[in-house]
């Protein structure tokens, strides 16, 4: 998905004296400097009986290598000569902003180590340096420590690397690992032996990331990608020692809407695929004894079903939305799986959305979420009885963490709050004894009580209620005085729930107030939440957001000129929605990795993700679906009217949010707006959707940002 793991909760680092008055809108003095002008070259795109002329759609060009590939590569140059130019003044500020947030995280540290199949894993980072070391010990903590990969020594030399995920085979000598060094989530997988530290021969390329070993230490399951369009398409099965060009598809997805992967039950015994799509799903599975067999359909596809499946040692439970908008949870003998056995486990509630389960062998953990808030239920599979953790904060979030053992009494879970350092719990299910095993230091100090957290509610356009969690130092004045920084998604269902930001301290010591709008087309209220915003009602996760920074200027959290807004890839949409639709609320805007051009881009079926999100946005080759997104494309309804001072960010490798669209969509807006507010364009040349790899290098991006909103505020220091 379009920034599925790409939560953009912009962290601004400022110096903002404490004043009793009003602050006025400031003056902004920019460099005399011109921006770039790009090539105007026709493209006539006619569908429906409608013709629209895109005259950008060139910039398309670069990884297609035609005639306007290198022009493509000067273009977005020149954009970044003139964003630097622009912002040549804040450099002193962006330095002192990289390092204030470099300070604050302890270089030096070590994740809670877990358990699993005998022995302790964790990760661990060291000073100075951008990555980590994966480490384990075996059966004791004081084990001699075993280091399984130096991502540091790997990263050496690399613009750009990312580790997609590891797998210990079940004998424990065996590593299988992936790697991307491009940044378009392509990933190659390889394997290691821990017991002589030998790269075995076997190589798979273009891969989801993720190896899932069978019973016999030699046979790995893993998702392959169509080069093209990158989607995830087949499930293959390969054989150490053999070619990767000898491995054998075991599943080949025909539905090009779908997501896939695969992956091993808790209790070891399964293999499962999985295949999902927004409105239904279907699972499939195999004996992990049995690594050659023919893999099982668990349940046909079902138009509007979703589910999932989880075993335990006698049946499988299966969290499902049938006749369930919020899910619920039924269970089923373990050798009759299709939907007619199915037999209410926990049943369907209107204010409660089940998120998922966590099995145990005499526990059952459920992820809700009530009002908004999110939750852990405790269910005892051998007396029945049910309880909730209690947590005392206005506006929380809890999850479960790595719970890899299936016969344990204890359950991990993570706890944050937007004043709360992330925190991890053992939970003994039995005693209902919490145990803090860690809690993140936040080096420079900080006091919990020095701050405030909020949640309230505006009322939308059509009344409904719009959570929103803010988050302020105490002695912050709500009289209008203060800048507000409005974060919000809004999209896929993914919820945007409120966390602790060391970063963010910097912005809350001066005087900003923090906000997150929990607004339609995530799952914040549930399923019906998202439901609401996404499809034919994409208006109201632009008309929310708009409603909720209204609101906070009414009720003098901020005023208008003090106002910023930001948010990320599908957040990006939001973003140009919202500076289309209500341009005079904001003063400055940060769009990250938009996702701006819908129109275009869900028309090209060679573009990763595009049939993938049919269900989410519509398909424009449907009439009415394609004259809906157009009424709210950015790209489509730019107009010759003032806008707000914007900072675009992409990158150029980018496989969720192709670069060309906020390319395209800055060069139009230059050629068309009115007014003096400036646009700047950002691409980094060598990342992809999710900026740079290092634990750093990114703070430096932050930092660009943070700068852009504090000139607009006048804050130099």
């Amino acid at each position: 998905m379009r920034g599925k793991k790409f939560n953009y909760m912009i962290i601004l680092g400022v110096i903002v004296s404490s004043c009793a008055q009003k602050r006025e809108k400031m003056s902004v003095v920019w460099p005399d400097a011109t921006p770039p002008i790009a090539d105007v070259k026709p493209y006539t795109r006619i569908i429906h009986g409608d013709t629209v002329v895109d005259n950008y759609y060139w910039m398309n060009d670069y990884f297609k290598k035609g005639d306007d590939s290198t022009n493509v590569i000067k273009y977005l140059e020149a954009e970044n000569a003139y964003t630097a130019t622009m912002m040549k003044s804040t450099e002193p500020l962006q330095a002192r902003l990289f390092e204030e947030m470099k300070s604050r995280i302890k270089e030096k540290d070590e994740s809670v180590p877990y358990f699993k199949n005998g022995y302790y894993y964790y990760n661990k980072t060291e000073e100075g340096k951008q990555y980590y070391k994966i480490c384990r010990k075996k059966g004791d903590l004081n084990a001699p420590e075993e280091v399984l990969l130096d991502v540091d020594k790997m990263a050496e030399g690399l613009p750009y690397f990312a580790l997609g995920g590891y797998s210990i085979s079940p004998d424990n000598k065996l590593m299988a690992y992936s790697v991307d060094t491009v940044s378009r989530r392509e990933y190659v997988i390889q394997v290691r032996n821990l017991e002589t530290g030998e790269i075995l021969k076997d190589r798979i390329s273009r891969t989801e990331g993720s190896a899932t070993w069978a019973a016999d230490n030699k046979t790995i399951f893993y998702t392959a990608k169509n080069p093209i369009t990158l989607l995830s398409e087949k499930i293959k099965r390969h054989t150490l020692g053999t070619s990767e060009d000898l491995d054998v598809t075991v599943y080949d997805e025909k539905d090009n809407t779908n997501y896939i992967g695969v992956g091993k039950s808790k209790n070891n015994k399964y293999i499962f695929i999985e295949s999902q799509g927004t409105l239904s799903s279907e699972t499939l599975y195999l004996d992990a004894n049995d690594p050659n067999g023919t893999f099982k359909v668990f349940q046909p596809r079902l138009k509007d079903v979703l589910y999932s499946v989880v075993p335990l040692e006698d049946r499988f439970l299966v969290v499902t939305n049938d006749n369930a908008q919020n899910f619920k949870v039924v269970e089923t003998p373990l050798n009759k799986t299709t939907k007619e056995n199915w037999k209410e486990f926990i049943p369907h509630r209107k204010d409660v959305l089940v998120q998922g389960i966590d099995e145990f062998k005499d526990f059952v953990v459920i992820s809700e979420r009530k009002n908004g808030l999110t939750n852990l239920s405790i269910l005892n599979l051998k007396d029945k009885s049910t309880h909730d953790l209690d947590f005392g904060e206005a506006a929380f979030t809890v999850y479960p963490s790595v719970n890899e053992e299936y016969d344990t009494d204890v359950v991990r879970y993570g706890y944050t709050s937007m004043v709360t350092p992330s925190s991890t719990f053992d939970y003994n299910m039995n005693s209902k004894e919490k145990t803090l095993l860690k809690q993140q230091e936040v080096l420079g100090g900080y006091n919990q009580e020095e701050y405030i957290t909020e949640r309230t509610f505006a009322t939308a356009t059509d009344g409904t209620k719009v959570p929103i969690s803010l988050v302020y130092k105490k002695g912050t004045n709500k009289d209008g005085s203060a800048p507000l920084f409005l974060y919000a998604y809004g999209s896929y269902g993914a919820s945007m729930d409120p966390t602790f930001s060391t970063a963010r301290l910097a912005l809350l010591d001066r005087g900003f107030v923090y906000a997150i709008a929990h607004i339609r087309g995530g799952e914040e209220m549930g399923r019906q939440w998202y439901e609401d915003g996404k499809m034919m009602k994409k208006i109201n996760t632009f008309t929310d957001f708009i409603d909720c920074g209204k609101y906070l200027i009414e009720n003098k959290y901020t005023s208008q000129g003090h106002l910023y807004a930001n948010g990320g890839s599908a957040g990006g949409l939001l973003m140009g929605a919202v500076i289309n639709m209500a341009p005079e609320l904001w003063n400055g805007v940060i769009s990250a990795v938009p996702f701006v051009d819908v129109v275009n881009t869900m028309l090209d079926e060679t573009i990763p993700l595009t049939t993938n999100e049919y269900d989410e946005w519509g398909n424009p080759n449907n009439k009415e679906a394609y004259e809906y997104m157009k009424s709210y494309s950015p790209y489509e309804n730019i107009e010759a009217k003032e806008y707000p001072n914007l900072l675009v960010t992409t990158g150029l490798h980018d496989s969720q949010v192709q670069y060309f669209e906020p390319a395209k969509w800055v060069a139009k807006l230059r050629a068309t707006k009115k007014g003096d507010n400036v646009i700047l364009l950002k691409t980094d040349m060598d990342f992809g959707h999710g900026g740079a790899s290092g634990r750093f290098d990114y703070l430096k991006d932050k930092a660009l940002e943070y700068a852009f909103i504090l000139k607009l505020e006048g804050i130099t220091d």
